[in-house]
């Protein structure tokens, strides 16, 4: 979304998040008229007030004066508090819907979104943006319309008592249009800059506290303090120049207002002193040009204060435009089987080729191990499979149906992936293995039991109950590990992914996690990435990758026998593994 117009984005965010809550905000409406109403009452009734109790003396007329406007207050007061609790009741709603959306929107974005945009960029649009949404959003519904009617009213009542003090009143005003048209300009400028420079402080703070080991190791604690304060500097400066410019426009309604005044004193002033207006007629229209002054300046403020909600709209209206390029197909029913075939499969990151026409069958019920040199493509087999990317070209068919025609969601629930790093969460490690999914008591133990996961809970005082840290960092490298064994157990997908699983592990932890992973692939599909070759000598096939091709494929015998690039892995890594 390019430089979208005021109107559009009070188009999108209405009819986004705010027609639902029209009846609420119709009662607020309509309060914030009576309560704006009540200053140009308030102005009008000092014309009697000066007119029959000062100057007349009508003792009478100083009760229902007096009377009116306390009831003018009392209006004034319940007005505003139910008003502003039922706008602020909406502000919130809208916040935090806005909040939801977004993180939901960017979950199902494509994994290049992410390679795009830093964990800390998004945080900042989905915490920062949307907070000064919400600031803004409360500046205009809980003042903006209450002035606005209160602007009116007492300019009403200045022009009932007489159009000419109004308009010498407003003799200065064509001086408010140009500063309010650079200073809505600027101020958008700059709060871009502003916005861009908080995901990058968010990012940098992301960056250095999950990196605090290396940082602290390195000792660059100084260097990594010095390029954060690089940004926060020039965030400061930015801020500082748009509160500045912001004030640019209530200065001159300052000054504008102080022009009225004196046109007002040099034209009513005289009138009153020759007799031809009363007191009363000067002090109201005095009056509501004072009460008029502070909504005018507030109102003046605004034009600044938009853009920088304009800004973040803008930003996260561009995220909400961003749409993924992965999409479900139209099966909803699972697999035949799960025989998986590559066939020319192409795929580049950019400029750079990732995959060059691969092709290879992985048989249903059978282990098949890719192995290769780093960057041969063993990973990207796994994410093509999975459909966190699709190839340029070529196919990849499970159970003889393009990947392209399942619906995300089915294909999906085909697979239960171990990675080398498991992703877990800053919950216990009983959610950690269910992962917010209804789990039967007897399904979980039996999964905890086969990852060995009850060997170590069993010292926790909690049991699985017990917090696995943020990223799991309550738990050892092998702990981890058999949690996310435990996941893909409970999971029970028929095809089993295994992504470096034990190659980061200790000797006693390799042999539980090994042996977990052997009861884990019993009667499934397994597809296996290995640096270590010893886990996959059993494997039915291996597929030897390079450069994105296949290379050679066999058992582990039949390709020691033809003494090719796997037997040469092998020698390398082992020397006498083959014998």
């Amino acid at each position: 979304m390019t430089n979208p117009t005021r109107r559009n984005l009070f188009k999108r965010i209405w009819q986004d998040y705010l027609w639902q809550y029209w009846p609420r905000m119709s009662i607020a409406l309509a309060l914030m008229i009576v309560e704006g109403s009540t200053l140009a009452v308030l102005s009008w009734m000092l014309k009697p007030l000066f007119d029959r109790v000062f100057v007349g003396g009508d003792s009478d007329a100083m009760w229902w004066v007096g009377g009116t406007i306390f009831a003018l207050f009392l209006i004034r007061a319940f007005t505003s508090v139910v008003n502003r609790g039922l706008l602020v009741s909406v502000q919130q709603h809208v916040g935090t819907r806005m909040q939801v959306d977004l993180l939901s929107h960017i979950m199902r974005l494509d994994m290049s979104f992410y390679q795009q945009n830093p964990p800390g960029a998004l945080i900042e649009r989905i915490q920062g943006d949307t907070r000064a949404v919400q600031n803004i959003w409360q500046v205009f519904i809980t003042g903006a319309g209450r002035d606005v009617v209160a602007l009116i009213s007492l300019f009403y009542v200045a022009v009932r008592i007489d159009p000419e003090w109004t308009a010498a009143a407003l003799i200065g005003a064509p001086l408010l249009i140009l500063p309010t048209v650079f200073v809505q300009r600027y101020v958008r400028r700059k709060t871009r800059a502003t916005r861009r420079s908080a995901s990058d402080r968010a990012t940098r703070i992301d960056e250095v506290l999950h990196g605090i080991g290396t940082v602290r190791l390195n000792r660059i604690e100084d260097h990594q303090a010095s390029r954060f304060a690089a940004i926060v500097d020039r965030i400061r400066r930015a801020e500082v120049k748009i509160a500045a410019t912001g004030a640019v426009v209530p200065a001159m309604i300052d000054i504008v207002t102080g022009l009225g005044f004196v046109g007002v004193l040099a034209l009513g002033g005289a009138e009153v002193t020759r007799g031809e207006r009363t007191v009363g007629d000067f002090m109201a229209f005095f009056t509501a040009l004072s009460l008029a002054f502070q909504p005018l300046r507030r109102l003046g403020g605004l034009a600044g204060s938009w853009q920088v909600a304009a800004a973040s709209l803008e930003r996260i209206y561009e995220i909400f435009d961003t749409q993924p390029s992965i999409r479900s197909g139209p099966r909803l029913t699972p697999p035949p089987d799960t025989r998986i075939r590559f066939d020319d499969v192409r795929l580049s990151y950019g400029d750079t080729p990732v995959l060059r026409g691969l092709s290879f069958v992985a048989e249903a019920g059978q282990t098949t191990a890719l192995v290769g040199p780093s960057g041969a493509g063993k990973t990207t087999v796994f994410n093509l499979l999975t459909r966190m990317a699709d190839p340029d070209g070529g196919t990849i068919t499970l159970g003889g149906v393009a990947l392209k025609d399942y619906d995300l969601a089915v294909l999906r629930d085909e697979f239960s992936v171990v990675s080398q790093e498991p992703a877990l969460f800053d919950e216990t490690i009983r959610d950690n293995i269910t992962l917010g999914h209804d789990a039967d008591e007897a399904a979980l133990t039996r999964a905890v039991q086969t990852a060995h996961v009850a060997e170590f809970v069993a010292a926790f005082p909690a049991g699985l109950d017990s917090p696995a840290g943020t990223r799991g960092s309550a738990l050892s490298g092998g702990q981890r590990q058999r949690v996310a064994i435990a996941r893909a157990v409970l999971r029970d997908a028929p095809i089993l992914l295994l992504d470096e699983a034990t190659s980061a592990l200790d000797a006693a932890s390799e042999r539980l996690v090994q042996q977990a992973l052997d009861d884990l692939s019993k009667d499934r599909t397994t597809l296996v990435i290995a640096h270590r070759l010893s886990t996959i000598r059993e494997a039915d096939k291996i597929v030897v990758l390079d450069a994105g091709k296949v290379v050679e494929e066999g058992s582990h015998d039949q390709l020691m026998a033809r003494g090719g690039p796997y037997a040469a892995l092998v020698r390398l890594q082992f020397g006498d593994l083959s014998s």
